[in-house]
């Protein structure tokens, strides 16, 4: 594609649908504590919520790059827009019939919606414009993310959370379920729109299996799991993904843990994505000319692991901005594991990349973990099971990612 002017505003619409990403994605804080408090679940059950959401991605990536050959590009934004639509409308039942796992096949449904939509954006951020400055629109549409899960969970946090006393028999289950309600429509009628506005838009491109390209690679090898850089960097984006979503999920519940109001609480969730935001904007101006991908890799995960531990053997307000921190390790981890997982994949790579997207289940299995720790131990010691995690990252940032055979 020739460096023109002509991808602004199909990058406009695309950083639309990035900031749909985040609004739908980071509210799963905000949720988690809601449902916990409204069924009286404990934090294995409460986190079912990533769980039902995050696994969604496992079980659609294949079938998303199948349906993507069949419909093309545009269109199948525009289809993942209408099932995420009818995962939000799902909620309207669930709130009525007061049934927590129609709540999670709602979630699902979301998650179905949004690997559809993902897939099929994603490649435009490397077609819009230069290639060379790929990453810097990868890092803004990280900022549109993190933008809009800071929004959504202020708006949805204050209509769910505030004056939702975490005192036994304050509110009816039905009183506080009734909250999702209205929400959860001008969602689904956002959605609908949005779907409809892409379908008709004459402003995105068609891309093509040429635009998306491939490098080619001289291994002889016959299959994808010859290249241990991509099986190692599999590993790694599963527990990046974990990371990630404890650090951002767990924190409100955290801070209700250790005494804070659920009012006050809730806004401890946008702490991490505004970290996570001076992390985008940090890589924008440092990666690559002053740091390599890979060494940013290896000193964030360092400074995670330094900060969980912080975070574990400190108390009160210190303990949950320690968490906060984690947004700041975690921010620039994705673009920097896949193309050390793929380097050198060559006719693989389409392939790899929907097992790389696979490995989003580390968001949906992890947290379960960290729940059932928190059942077993405290919130506060569950954190624990971030620091083999972080070590793991250490390891492939520092050789991990060299390894070319077994």
């Amino acid at each position: 594609m020739k460096e023109n002017k002509s991808y602004i505003g199909p990058l406009i619409i695309i950083g639309l649908l990035f900031f749909v990403f985040g609004f739908v994605t980071w509210v799963n804080g905000t949720l988690i504590a809601f449902f916990k408090n409204a069924f009286g679940l404990d934090n294995s059950s409460s986190y079912l919520v990533t769980f039902a959401f995050f696994i969604s991605y496992t079980v659609m990536a294949i079938p998303s790059s199948a349906v993507l050959k069949i419909v093309g590009f545009k269109k199948g934004m525009s289809l993942g827009l209408f099932i995420m639509a009818i995962g939000t409308l799902i909620f309207v039942p669930a709130a009525k019939m007061e049934s927590y796992p129609l709540f999670l096949g709602g979630l699902f449904t979301i998650g179905i919606g949004l690997t559809l939509l993902q897939t099929a954006s994603n490649p435009y951020l490397t077609i819009l414009g230069p290639r060379e400055s790929a990453a810097q629109r990868i890092s803004l549409m990280g900022i549109a993310n993190k933008t809009a899960g800071i929004i959504s969970q202020k708006v949805i946090g204050g209509l769910l959370l505030v004056g939702s006393s975490t005192v036994a028999g304050a509110m009816t289950t039905a009183e506080q379920l009734d909250k999702v309600i209205m929400p959860y429509l001008i969602l689904t009628v956002v959605l609908v729109v949005l779907a409809v506005v892409i379908l008709f838009s004459k402003g995105l491109p068609e891309v093509s299996e040429e635009q998306e390209g491939t490098s080619e690679s001289n291994s002889a090898k016959n299959s994808v799991f010859e290249f241990p850089n991509l099986i190692l960097g599999l590993i790694a984006l599963f527990v990046y993904v974990g990371l990630e979503v404890i650090s951002g999920d767990t924190i409100i519940n955290y801070g209700i843990s250790l005494g804070f109001p659920a009012e006050e609480a809730k806004d401890f969730g946008t702490y991490t994505l505004w970290f996570m935001m001076l992390g985008y904007i940090m890589g924008i101006f440092l990666i690559p000319k002053y740091v390599s991908q890979h060494v940013w890799l290896k000193y964030s995960s360092i400074f995670g692991l330094i900060v969980t531990i912080l975070a574990i053997f400190t108390s009160g307000f210190t303990s949950v901005f320690c968490i906060a921190l984690l947004g700041l390790a975690n921010a620039i981890m994705w673009p920097a594991i896949w193309p050390l997982a793929l380097d050198g994949l060559g006719k693989f790579t389409k392939f790899a990349s929907a097992l790389l997207i696979m490995m989003i289940a580390g968001g949906a299995l992890l947290p379960l973990l960290y729940g059932k720790f928190s059942d077993m131990y405290s919130t506060q010691s569950a954190y624990w099971v971030m620091v083999p995690l972080y070590l793991y990252l250490i390891y492939f940032a520092v050789s991990g990612y060299k390894k070319k055979t077994w």
